[in-house]
C-alpha cells in the first residue's frame, strides 16, 4: 500500500496508513505548513482529501482489482472544529457497499477524540476497459 502512495497527493500532505481493511481505513495526517490554509489552521480541503483518501482505499479494497477500478462520484463535509498544530485521524467504514456503487462515512478527529470534520464519500466501481 505503501508503494501505491509514492507521488501521491497523500504522500505530499504527509499522510500515513494506519489500518486498510475492507471495512474499516484509518489514515493520520499532520496538521502543519503543509495542510494548513492561509489564516494557520487545518484547511478544509486537506480534511476533504484525507476523507476521499480513506474512502477509496476502503472500496478499493472490496473490489477485484483485476476487473475494476474505483473513482470518488461526491464528497460532502462538514467542518465541526478548528486545529492549528498536530495530528488528526480519519476513520472511514462503509454504509453501502454496492455492485456499482459505494458509501463512506468518514470521521476526522484529533489527538483527544474530538470531532473535527464528518464526510459521505460516495464512490463508483466502473469496469476496467480491456485495450
Amino acid at each position: 500500500m505503501k508503494q501505491m502512495m509514492k507521488n501521491t497527493l497523500m504522500e505530499t500532505l504527509g499522510m500515513e496508513i494506519e489500518t486498510a481493511k475492507p471495512d474499516r481505513v484509518q489514515i493520520r495526517m499532520p496538521v502543519d505548513h503543509r495542510t494548513h490554509q492561509p489564516m494557520g489552521f487545518l484547511h478544509g480541503g486537506a480534511s476533504v482529501a484525507l476523507a476521499e483518501s480513506a474512502a477509496s482505499i476502503g472500496a478499493f479494497l472490496n473490489v477485484d482489482s483485476n476487473q475494476y477500478q474505483i473513482f470518488g462520484i461526491e464528497i460532502n463535509a462538514n467542518h465541526i472544529k478548528s486545529i492549528r498544530n498536530g495530528v488528526v485521524t480519519g476513520v472511514a467504514t462503509p454504509v453501502h457497499i454496492g455492485k456499482n456503487t459505494m458509501v463512506w462515512e468518514i470521521r476526522i478527529e484529533n489527538s483527544s477524540n474530538e470531532l473535527i470534520s464528518t464526510s459521505r464519500c460516495t464512490i463508483g466501481v466502473v469496469p476496467l476497459k480491456r485495450t
